[in-house]
């Protein structure tokens, strides 16, 4: 599949001045932060690897268990029990009831106003009504757009990633990373999840595949201090591109939110206009429990986009309907595998077809 396009490359940002540095600055009395730091991998090298997993692939069980069994229901022609089997396969695969029901409805107005008969042409228009809810696209962020990147990016261009634990958070940062520095970009990872110190540790591991920077601080540190400290790193090194991890403890709700929102407000004193974009991570594998947490995180940290990881290890594919239909937000990524080269630019059309393939 294709993965991301060249693009230009913008003016850097406007220095800051100092205001705010000292809520970033290191304990008096303390050496200063220590600065994790790989060597840069030459991009060829990176590039070598053997092809990603396809999105056709990744969504076979989703496909084999539920969608699949789609067309040959159309062909049983248009009836009361067609949609009875419809709304059973959608809700079974985890497209959520709500969804669902506007789907079903929709089918249903279209073959009546339109007068359709033919199996083929109802199942044509399901299709598109699936492509249509997934082409949901507000415009929020600065740096991927329904077709793929905006021409120009701020630079550093600074990505904020969120999500709960377990969801495979630090492991997309490190794809995107590994993606990024194949296509000759300048990546620097911030460890902001400080409160595990399982999370500093793999972000480490994922910047030394990468062969990228990775800023880092010991474990209970302030993330706001680590942030700070990853926008001097990244301007300082003239990168393309931040990508900053964050803590994910949503059993404590309240609190998480309110910690980003502070990380927020750090990386705003120091790039107004950043964060550029806001990357939720959800795991495509817990269905309908994502929509919960997509929705916390999308109030608390207007999330721009969605990258639903582990898409291969789930047969409840159709989630992703219901994020884009309740959220409004448009899912960007989807992880197909599990090794770095493993991460898919998310192409509605593509996806509608491969899960509705015979």
């Amino acid at each position: 599949m294709r993965f991301f396009r060249k693009k230009k490359e913008a003016d850097g940002a406007p220095e800051e001045a100092a205001e705010g540095q000292e809520q970033a600055a290191a304990p008096e009395g303390r050496p200063p932060p220590a600065i994790a730091e790989a060597e840069p991998a030459p991009a060829a090298a990176v590039e070598a690897t053997e092809a990603a997993v396809p999105v056709e692939e990744a969504v076979e069980r989703t496909r084999k268990t539920w969608f699949g069994r789609i067309g040959g229901m159309f062909k049983r022609g248009l009836n009361d029990q067609l949609w009875d089997e419809l709304e059973e396969t959608l809700i079974s695969a985890d497209t959520g009831v709500q969804t669902t029901l506007k789907i079903l409805n929709d089918l249903k107005d279209r073959v009546r106003k339109e007068s359709i008969k033919d199996p083929d042409i109802a199942l044509g228009a399901l299709k598109e009504d699936l492509i249509s809810i997934l082409q949901v696209d507000r415009g929020q962020g600065r740096i991927w757009h329904s077709n793929g990147l905006h021409e120009e990016w701020p630079k550093p261009a600074v990505i904020l990633v969120v999500g709960v634990n377990g969801t495979g958070k630090t492991t997309s940062i490190g794809k995107l990373a590994h993606v990024y520095v194949a296509q000759g970009k300048k990546v620097v990872l911030a460890a902001g999840d400080t409160f595990r110190a399982a999370a500093i540790e793999q972000l480490k591991q994922w910047g030394d595949k990468a062969g990228v920077d990775v800023v880092a601080h010991q474990q209970g540190a302030d993330p706001g201090a680590v942030i700070f400290d990853a926008l001097q790193a990244a301007e300082t090194r003239s990168a393309d591109i931040l990508i900053i991890d964050t803590a994910g403890r949503l059993h404590t709700k309240a609190n998480l939110m309110d910690e980003l929102r502070k990380v927020n407000r750090v990386i705003q004193r120091k790039v107004p206009d950043a964060p550029h974009e806001v990357l939720l991570v959800l795991d495509a594998t817990t269905g309908q429990n994502a929509m919960p947490q997509a929705k916390y995180f999308t109030e608390a940290v207007g999330v721009t986009g969605i990258l639903l990881s582990k898409l291969d290890g789930t047969a409840k594919g159709g989630v992703v309907f219901s994020v884009c239909d309740q959220l409004g937000v448009p899912v960007r990524f989807v992880g197909t595998g599990e090794a770095p080269k493993d991460l898919a630019l998310f192409e509605p059309r593509e996806f509608v077809e491969a899960l509705l393939a015979p």
